[in-house]
């Protein structure tokens, strides 16, 4: 399989030089090992889910990083558990070492927790999604993010203004139908496409979850992620969710808490800051890859996209992703994300938080957005006296709506 870059092997190799483990999280398939073998293809790989690396290395810990004490990389490191506090007395024996093992985790909830109680100081960790639109196309990550590696301000206009108008050989709506895998979409080919998808979603299913919760009913979360799929990008009512399928609100919770932890749904939480009594402070959620979204609503070209009544809908959680994988590929750093909304409808769909301020975004589908659509944004910018507010949509320029609102094309981010 041809092997394509991603934007996170710069800041593995960042990472690398401060600590000496760095973990890979992320969704099943979504390329952990491959980014890991890029990063250091000299180093030793073992993989626990292979059970005669998982025999050795479990039979006595003391004697294999006695004889492998560094450069070594381990995948699926959440099916031993022990392996964490092991780790711990490796790194602590010369703390000053740098640059020893990287260590990849997917659907596991309790990963992050083991790996933070044992290690805590001593690992960097990167959560890594599909593939961005950039690594599909082997282009650098956009121009878009400069804005995000020093403070916001009026200024920060003039550099978007530079950003050059994407070209139309680029097709944003293909990208957006086929999501980001990387084997089905490096693959081009339809028939493997759905066959793939159809076989990872069963995976997903009868494999993964079964092993981490062997008492879910795997029927019944099939069909809530099948459900959850029609709601990307919305606050989900736990007890109307728990209606459709025939469940409580209690199990809807777990449900939704299990797909955030397995990387296949992305919780939101609303922007609380605001002066503003009347928030919504329920989160939104979005499923984070559109080509599993679009499998399961059986849309597979490009007439049944643009035609779904959900376009809108599934185009923003699409970009929020984007956004939200280009915000931690940038050298910003101490990153947060929102959304705002409140009870008399006032909504920004995403909010960027970081080392550079705060950026509220607005997504539309359509390639003209006119400025009395914008009114949520436009008050949001006032209202927190932030230089500007960016609307995304299928434009083809960049160009200032108002004083403080710009336009960008869905292409440039």
């Amino acid at each position: 399989m041809t092997v394509l870059k991603r934007n996170d092997i710069v800041k593995i190799n960042q990472l690398l030089d401060i600590f000496p483990i760095v973990l890979i999280l992320g969704v099943r398939q979504c390329g952990k090992t491959t980014l890991a073998k890029q990063a250091r293809p000299e180093w030793k790989y073992f993989d626990l889910e292979n059970i005669s690396d998982i025999d050795f290395i479990s039979n006595d810990l003391d004697f294999f990083f006695k004889e492998y004490s560094a450069n070594i990389i381990i995948d699926e490191a959440q099916e031993l558990p022990q392996l964490f506090k092991q780790l711990r007395g490796v790194i602590d024996a010369d703390r000053s070492q740098k640059n020893r093992f990287i260590l990849t985790g997917s659907s596991s909830p309790q990963l992050i927790g083991q790996a933070s109680d044992s290690l805590a100081g001593r690992l960097g960790i990167i959560e890594l999604g599909t593939f961005k639109r950039n690594e599909i196309r082997q282009k650098k990550l956009p121009d878009f993010y400069q804005i995000l590696n020093r403070d916001i301000s009026i200024d920060s206009i003039a550099l978007l203004k530079k950003l050059q108008s994407p070209q139309k050989s680029e097709d944003i709506i293909e990208d957006f139908l086929r999501g980001g895998y990387p084997e089905p979409v490096i693959a081009q080919n339809a028939l493997f496409y759905n066959t793939w998808m159809n076989n990872y979603f069963q995976l997903y299913i009868n494999r993964d979850l079964k092993k981490l919760f062997p008492r879910i009913d795997a029927t019944r979360y099939r069909r809530f992620i099948s459900t959850l799929s029609e709601l990307s990008g919305t606050i989900i009512n736990k007890a109307q969710l728990g209606r459709s399928i025939d469940t409580n609100e209690v199990t809807i919770r777990d449900y939704l808490d299990i797909a955030d932890k397995t990387f296949v749904w992305r919780i939101i939480p609303s922007y609380e800051k605001s002066k503003t009594k009347s928030l919504v402070k329920m989160p939104k959620g979005i499923l984070r890859d559109s080509g599993l979204i679009h499998f399961l609503a059986n849309i597979d070209n490009r007439e049944k996209l643009i035609r779904s009544p959900n376009v809108g809908q599934n185009f923003e959680s699409y970009i929020i992703e984007e956004l939200i994988k280009g915000m931690y590929s940038s050298d910003a750093v101490n990153c947060f994300y929102y959304y705002y909304r409140t009870k008399h409808g006032s909504e920004v769909d995403l909010i960027l938080e970081g080392s550079f301020g705060l950026l509220p975004i607005e997504i539309k589908f359509s390639t003209t957005t006119k400025l009395k659509q914008l009114t949520s944004l436009t008050k949001f910018v006032k209202d927190n006296e932030l230089p500007f507010g960016i609307v995304i949509n299928n434009a083809s320029e960049v160009r200032m709506l108002s004083e403080r609102i710009i336009q960008i094309p869905a292409l440039l981010i």
